[in-house]
């Protein structure tokens, strides 16, 4: 009788232990998720951009929640489209906030970017901007980190470029005047070199979407003052519609562009047209990098379309958070981990921060566009 007891009791707590298993194991699946942000602009002009970044992003935390998350967490990506709007994206951000987001990814712009900041730092809330490249948020101690070098190093390199080149030597200009922020501050970063290079700038002209004035007419216009080029600062759709244009009106004259245009876009829309145009770029479209090269092909596999430089950009973003988050102590906000951490690896080379979040790696080169390919010329 006393054996049968014994027995019952130990049965008695197999089951308790049983029970108690099966809720630790309940419990570890059910953890709840740590939220990630993303903003930029996923409808609109600039949807390129947004739509190229999210899905990076996207293929970024699949990866990582297919490795066990972050310590047996999973990351929940929350998206935001800002619309290319400033009030849009601060709404955005105070959603995100609102919502427990750990961080951001994003914004893609530098007119999105400069308007959330403020909102950033009274929340202590950390972004990591892809492609947003001006140069007023270099050297500021704030809440927004970037993964790319400013536009003033693409600007310097193109101008140098033209004036070493001898192609291009009397330009005509024309900018979005939607985006001031990059536009004309690519544009004074270019003028300083090209100038004090012998460069004439002839005409500047700006343009707004809104106004919906013909391309055609602004062409002609450029094209009056006689240069021996034209410099197009505006989105990828807008270059690509201006090259269409110009090339109608004269075929021979030289066509340059800013780094903001080049996605695959610039091409698809372009066609004849872009071909020869050149522009600065950091971004390797045949980048030989073994990461390079597996995030390219996960990433046309699963979305049949190139990542391009939003994706490239966006994906380093994703991946120096995800990192970060892996990495984070006990008491460690996310901003002062990515500062201790300081160095990661990107898809094509070391991502350097320095102590305000910018990167210090500045390499940008020449590209052609060559039978439908962004070629290197130097």
């Amino acid at each position: 009788m006393k054996r049968v007891f014994i027995s019952l009791k130990f049965t008695h707590r197999l089951h308790i232990s049983f029970l108690l298993c099966c809720l630790l194991l309940l419990s570890c699946d059910h953890k709840e998720p740590i939220r990630l942000g993303f903003i930029a602009s996923i409808s609109g002009p600039a949807a390129d951009f947004g739509i190229s970044a999210r899905d990076a992003v996207q293929l970024a935390v699949t990866q990582c929640n297919g490795q066990g998350g972050i310590r047996g967490r999973q990351i929940k990506l929350i998206i935001k489209d800002d619309r290319q709007n400033a009030e849009t994206a601060e709404q955005a951000v105070k959603e995100l906030i609102k919502e427990g987001v750990v961080a951001i990814v994003g914004p893609m712009s530098s007119k999105i970017a400069m308007a959330i900041v403020p909102y950033l730092n009274d929340s202590k809330m950390m972004a990591m901007g892809g492609a947003v490249s001006t140069q007023r948020l270099s050297g500021l101690d704030d809440y927004f980190f970037r993964v790319c070098i400013t536009s003033r190093e693409h600007a310097f390199r193109s101008a140098h470029y033209q004036i070493d080149s001898g192609d291009m030597r009397r330009i005509a200009v024309v900018y979005d005047g939607g985006n001031p922020l990059f536009c004309e501050g690519w544009l004074e970063d270019f003028k300083r070199p090209f100038i004090a290079g012998g460069g004439e700038i002839l005409t500047v002209v700006d343009f707004k979407t809104e106004e919906k004035r013909p391309f055609s007419e602004i062409v002609n216009g450029l094209l009056t003052a006689g240069p021996d080029g034209i410099l197009v600062i505006a989105n990828s759709m807008d270059s690509a519609l201006f090259c269409q244009q110009i090339r109608k009106s004269n075929p021979s004259v030289k066509i340059t562009l800013s780094n903001w245009s080049a996605t695959q876009r610039l091409i698809e829309l372009g066609g004849k047209a872009v071909e020869g145009a050149t522009l600065p770029s950091v971004f390797d479209w045949e980048s030989p990098n073994p990461s390079y090269q597996t995030f390219r092909n996960l990433y046309v596999e699963r979305y049949k379309q190139e990542p391009g430089f939003p994706g490239f950009y966006a994906y380093n973003a994703a991946r120096v958070v995800l990192t970060a988050l892996k990495s984070q102590k006990r008491g460690q906000n996310v901003k002062s981990t990515v500062l201790s951490i300081g160095e990661f690896e990107g898809l094509q080379g070391k991502i350097v921060f320095d102590e305000y979040g910018d990167v210090k790696r500045s390499n940008a080169s020449i590209r052609i566009i060559r039978d439908q390919k962004f070629v290197a010329v130097e």
